[in-house]
């Protein structure tokens, strides 16, 4: 019987959930837990690890898992990993629900950055108004540039910050271009440093960037070992009925 692991966090994992609930294909959604109140799915959901590779292969075992898709942000490298070991210890198909990443167009001003520590260096020595939109989980790096002010927009509050000098917005997307804009001028923003995440739902702050003439630091996305990558939810399910 074909029974599915959804690893989740995204927009698309979202779509995933509604496609395979409506095709009455018995599946679990999992968030990591990162957010304090996920978004309801019409799925079974479990919140939180797995517990390492180890863990997560006897999860698939216990639970007679044949298929994962792992439609987590295309940033989640580890558990992406996780899950590449994991379903090749458990003999379970692994494929990737996943975003193209953006490209740049006409107007756009990006420096390509490999990672977060990139970015860190890349902005300048005097004094900018960055808005920093790469989440939570990396904020610390940036304390090693304490002489710039930091917009930050978080789904949750955050608590207590590394950086000296920021502002805090929560809000969870999708956004959209008249928002960005306004946020961006509300904020004499200067900079602006992202992760290339891909889809729609975040594209608008690097639009706003493009049409306010402001350099955008671009975080590339990292390696995660080849599988069975697919850019349709119709694509993914396909692969899992058949």
């Amino acid at each position: 019987m074909t029974r599915v692991l959804l690893l989740g966090g995204t927009t698309e994992a979202s779509l995933m959930a509604r496609a395979l609930a409506a095709a009455g294909v018995e599946a679990v959604f999992s968030y990591a837990g990162r957010t304090d109140q996920p978004v309801a799915q019409p799925l079974p959901m479990r919140v939180g690890g797995f517990g390492g590779v180890e863990g997560l292969a006897g999860w698939l075992r216990d639970e007679g898992i044949t298929h994962v898709v792992d439609a987590t942000h295309p940033f989640a490298a580890q558990m992406s990993r996780h899950a590449v070991l994991a379903c090749d210890q458990a003999d379970v198909a692994l494929s990737a629900l996943e975003r193209a990443p953006w490209q740049a167009g006409p107007g756009d001003d990006w420096r390509h950055v490999a990672d977060v520590a990139g970015a860190v260096d890349a902005l300048p020595e005097a004094p900018a108004r960055v808005f920093l939109a790469i989440g939570k989980l990396h904020l610390a790096a940036f304390a090693a540039r304490p002489q710039h002010h930091y917009l930050l927009r978080l789904v949750d509050p955050p608590g207590d910050l590394p950086l000296p000098d920021t502002a805090v917005v929560v809000a969870r997307g999708p956004f959209d271009l008249a928002g960005d804009l306004a946020l961006m001028r509300d904020h004499a923003i200067t900079h602006v440093v992202a992760k290339n995440a891909g889809g729609s739902g975040a594209r608008a702050k690097l639009e706003a960037a493009r049409e306010l003439g402001l350099p955008v630091i671009l975080i590339a996305r990292p390696d995660v070992a080849a599988r069975q990558v697919f850019a349709q939810v119709a694509d993914v399910l396909h692969w899992i009925t058949g």
